[in-house]
């Protein structure tokens, strides 16, 4: 199950302010609350105090918590791998490790009474496989990301993946953020150009970035770093479609009934036997054996990367089948053009594997 998630910065809003957002992302179906505890300067009393605060209205709505440390967050709390007892009282729920302790203490910290979860730095490359090997509680362990403050230093796709899929393929959960793009919005740090984990993410619409990050199947949880997302933005990632590749389509006009009904009346799994020019759901093909899908000329005589079709009646046999070209390619005279996937959703179409499902954006 996919989780979403916000992120706060107590010392850099108030109380009331943190709250209304809570409120806001709780009642669309976010659980998850990132924060920050390497760029607090209060004394231990003041961060204890403050924090258990905040944690506690967060839990009120919902949310689990997670607060971002390193060894020197410990020292000023007075805590160690061996005693946790100050996040206890301020009731966190996961750790996030961005810097970690020693081998003994990296493997001890998983061990904790209270049940803490310890979340691992998933942009840094971590032997987490010979602590586990060690005696590391792999139950009680999940990575997260980093966030970019500053433009194009965010990770490519391959390194992301590279790290994804050291950490998935030892059983860990995987969190990784997205970025709001609200005028105003801010982190722990004076850098203001989002944060979002990917760099190619920093300026798609938020709701692309989720989807661009469910797309690779290497993540399990993606939270906004940045605050205070908008509330349009929180609504549209609330409404993604997590369980598939869901692509926008600018609908041709001339596109009829029958052909609105075969892009959204059914549950698109491409084949088995994929093809290198076409994506192909041959679902609706069995509701159109008898339904006419009269042809239409496609302007110019060639389909493009991303023009999604529908077979017409030239080829009755496959008719009503969807298709998305891949590649450039011929009219034929047996499909129909019905919409087009934008220009900035194209790179999504490489992530459509043999039977997987996928879908469109109504």
């Amino acid at each position: 199950m996919h989780h979403l998630g916000i992120s706060l910065y107590p010392e850099r809003s108030t109380p009331e302010h943190d709250e209304a957002y809570m409120a806001a992302a709780a009642k669309l179906g976010f659980d998850r609350i990132f924060t920050c505890l390497l760029s607090v300067r209060r004394s231990r009393e003041q961060t204890l105090e403050e924090f258990g605060r905040f944690v506690a209205t967060a839990h009120g709505y919902g949310f689990s918590v997670a607060v971002d440390t390193n060894p020197e967050v410990f020292a000023r709390l007075g805590a160690t791998p061996a005693d946790l007892s100050p996040f206890a009282e301020m009731g966190v729920d996961t750790i996030r490790l961005d810097g970690h302790f020693d081998d003994k203490g990296d493997i001890q910290i998983t061990r904790n009474p209270q049940g803490i979860k310890i979340q691992y730095n998933a942009s840094s490359n971590m032997a987490l496989d010979l602590m586990i090997e060690r005696g590391a509680d792999l139950r009680n362990m999940c990575v997260c990301h980093n966030f970019f403050p500053e433009r194009f230093t965010g990770l490519g796709e391959g390194r992301f993946s590279w790290f994804s899929r050291k950490y998935r393929s030892l059983g860990l959960s995987v969190a990784a953020f997205v970025s709001s793009r609200a005028e105003d919005t801010f982190g722990p740090w004076d850098v203001y150009e989002g944060l979002p984990t990917c760099e190619d993410d920093r300026t798609r619409p938020i709701g692309l970035q989720l989807r661009h990050l469910l797309a690779t199947g290497l993540v399990d949880d993606v939270l906004v770093g940045n605050c205070f997302a908008s509330d349009v933005e929180l609504a549209q990632m609330a409404s993604v479609d997590t369980t598939r590749v869901t692509f926008g389509i600018v609908l041709d006009e001339d596109a009829s009934g029958e052909e609105r009904r075969s892009l959204w009346g059914f549950d698109h799994i491409t084949r088995t036997d994929a093809s290198d020019y076409l994506l192909r759901s041959s679902i609706p093909r069995e509701a159109y054996r008898q339904t006419s899908i009269p042809a239409r000329p496609v302007p110019g005589g060639l389909l493009q990367r991303g023009d999604v079709m529908i077979v017409n009646d030239n080829l009755a046999h496959y008719r009503g089948e969807v298709q998305i070209a891949l590649r450039d390619i011929p009219d034929d005279g047996t499909r129909n053009l019905v919409g087009r996937i934008p220009g900035q959703e194209l790179f999504l179409l490489d992530y459509v594997l043999p039977e997987h499902p996928f879908g469109f954006i109504r």
